[in-house]
């Protein structure tokens, strides 16, 4: 049996781009939310905007700047209260997270005797922590993951569905990373603002790295205004609104 799949944007913007949303989608299974990726403080709202499941059952996390991860604690809460308000329903949330970014992501947001006020709660009684090396399962489909460019070594990741599409999340130009893990057709969905940052993709960059067969795959995101995507719309590139949809196919479950 193959499962219809699209991604859908919660939010495109930079740090600083509200309006825009944080950077972030969802991979839908079936028309119904199967992954997120990421959470930053915007996410649930959007979220709720185009779904009608309390949360999101798994959150796939690139990296941990706050508008990246700042909105996991409204999702603890969220799952935690629901918990509280009917016993029977123990469903939490999957978080996959990087191997890598497991400690400093238990150190911002874990570490802590009281995680509520009251006691008798710890931060992952309402997650189930899955760590991630190079690949994880979901769903019967098996998804590969990264190091991208962003600020640091191993510490910002990208994902991908051999076939359907790459995730870049944010990162600077990784020309040798599109040429192992999207030279299948995936379509593409790449960090790029209309001027690139020591952190960030630039327009100005992709044609200086990438092929014009790998760029017309590409389908832009993360930039800091209207008046930035309007620029590179007019450059011909094709850039993401907030809550876009994009329908990726069928894919049948490798096992």
């Amino acid at each position: 049996m193959q499962n219809e799949l699209a991604i859908r944007f919660l939010g495109v913007g930079n740090a600083f781009a509200h309006a825009l949303g944080n950077s972030g989608c969802v991979l839908e299974l079936q028309e119904a939310p199967a992954l997120m990726v990421d959470c930053g403080p915007l996410a649930l709202p959007a979220f709720d905007a185009h779904y009608a499941a309390p949360w999101p059952p798994a959150v796939f996390v690139t990296h941990l700047h706050m508008d990246h991860i700042g909105g996991l604690e409204a999702l603890f809460f969220r799952i935690f209260l629901d918990q509280i308000n009917a016993p029977e329903k123990r469903a939490g949330c999957r978080l996959f997270v990087p191997t890598h970014l497991v400690h400093t992501l238990h150190q911002k947001l874990a570490e802590t005797s009281h995680t509520v006020a009251e006691g008798g709660m710890n931060w992952w009684d309402v997650f189930q922590l899955v760590p991630v090396g190079s690949h994880f399962w979901l769903a019967g489909m098996k998804f590969e993951v990264f190091p991208v460019r962003h600020f640091a070594h191993n510490s910002a990741f990208g994902l991908s569905l051999p076939g359907v599409f790459l995730y870049t999340g944010d990162t600077r130009p990784i020309p040798e990373v599109l040429s192992t893990f999207a030279n299948q057709g995936e379509l593409i969905f790449h960090d790029c603002d209309s001027v690139g940052s020591p952190a960030h993709c630039g327009a100005n960059e992709l044609a200086s790295n990438y092929t014009a067969e790998q760029i017309a795959r590409m389908r832009l995101y993360h930039y800091a205004d209207a008046e930035a995507a309007e620029a590179m719309r007019q450059q011909g590139l094709v850039v993401v609104r907030p809550g876009e949809r994009f329908v990726l196919g069928r894919h049948a479950p490798t096992a």
